[in-house]
This record gives C-alpha cells, sequence and structure tokens, in this order.
C-alpha cells in the first residue's frame, strides 16, 4: 500500500471514531438532561420541535437558575406559608374563584421567597422545571385554568382541579429538593 493511501485510511478510521465518541457524548447528555428534567424534557422537545433546540433550551434554564440564590425555607417561612395555605383552603369553600387567585399569589411568594425571580408567568415556569420538573406541570395547568377563569366563568370542578394543581406545586416549594434535581438547591 501507498503511504497516501494508509494516510486516507487512517483519517478515515480516526474521523469515524471521533464521529462515535461525538455520537456517544450526545446521547449521554440527552439521557442526562431526560432524566433531570423528566416530563419537561419531552414537553420541551415537542414545544420546540426539535431535540438540539429543546436540549440547549433546559441547559440554558439549568444555567440562568445556577446563577439564582435559591434557597430553603426556614421553619418559620414554612410555618406562615403552610398556615396561609390553610386560609386559602378554607376561602375556597365560600368563594373559590378568589381562592384560586390567592393561590396564585401565595404560590409566587413562596417563590419569590425561595429565591425565585416572579413576573413572566413563562420564564416562571422555566425557572420552576429545573428543580421541581415533575410539578412544573401542576403551575401551568392551575395558570392556564386560572387564566380561563379570568376570561370567563369555568366551573367549581376546574377551579377544584387548580387548587389541587397549585397544592401540588405549593408542598413541593415549601418543603422538599426535587430527587430528580442532580445538584442541592441553593449551592
Amino acid at each position: 500500500m501507498d503511504a497516501t493511501l494508509i494516510g486516507i485510511i487512517v483519517l478515515a478510521v480516526a474521523l469515524l471514531v471521533i464521529g462515535g465518541l461525538w455520537l456517544a457524548s450526545q446521547k449521554k447528555k440527552s439521557e442526562t438532561l431526560e432524566k433531570r428534567f423528566g416530563p419537561e424534557y419531552e414537553r420541551t422537545v415537542r414545544e420546540t420541535g426539535k431535540r438540539t433546540t429543546a436540549e440547549k433550551d433546559l441547559e440554558q434554564r439549568a444555567e440562568r437558575v445556577e446563577k439564582l440564590h435559591i434557597r430553603e425555607l426556614t421553619p418559620d417561612e414554612q410555618s406562615r406559608f403552610a398556615q396561609s395555605w390553610k386560609k386559602v383552603q378554607t376561602r375556597f369553600v365560600d368563594e373559590p374563584a378568589a381562592a384560586i387567585g390567592e393561590a396564585d399569589g401565595l404560590v409566587q411568594e413562596v417563590m419569590n421567597t425561595r429565591g425565585y425571580p416572579v413576573g413572566d408567568f413563562d420564564q416562571q415556569a422555566a425557572d420552576i422545571s429545573v428543580n421541581h420538573p415533575d410539578v412544573v406541570t401542576h403551575y401551568r395547568a392551575g395558570h392556564e385554568i386560572a387564566q380561563k377563569h379570568a376570561n370567563k366563568s369555568v366551573g367549581t370542578e376546574e377551579l377544584r382541579q387548580a387548587m389541587l394543581h397549585y397544592r401540588a406545586l405549593f408542598d413541593e416549594l415549601l418543603g422538599a429538593v426535587s430527587a430528580n434535581n442532580s445538584h442541592k438547591e441553593g449551592s
């Protein structure tokens, strides 16, 4: 064999190895993101229409949230928020629509106290999805019902569902760090 042919073969093999390593690293990255974000990974892929775009979005979310100063609530804060939630739930019996607005406000207050910026709903949901990917769907569903109610009256059953959705996120924010979180919050 001549040296040129050997060089071409070596180059081709090297390119194949490099390509294989790159594909393996991309697959590993995808698996890691899918494990970390759970159902939020699939939702983001569906929403963006492209896996690579979704993964870039999820990585950017994680980078953004890492720069925030997310913290656990103190026991006093947990107690105060738990008492506030009980009042919201009690109010739901007589005034379900008003209670939904209060539940949304209370969730935002807990988020703010923990260090999540509040304001734009989509950004809030994206930020929450980093550390709480299993309950962000509840936040979106509760918010959607609340928005629907703001535009036209919805039935008590839908408002009850919104309350349950808000409660799932509230409970998660009040205490536990998500089991899917690959790093401890606030670090």
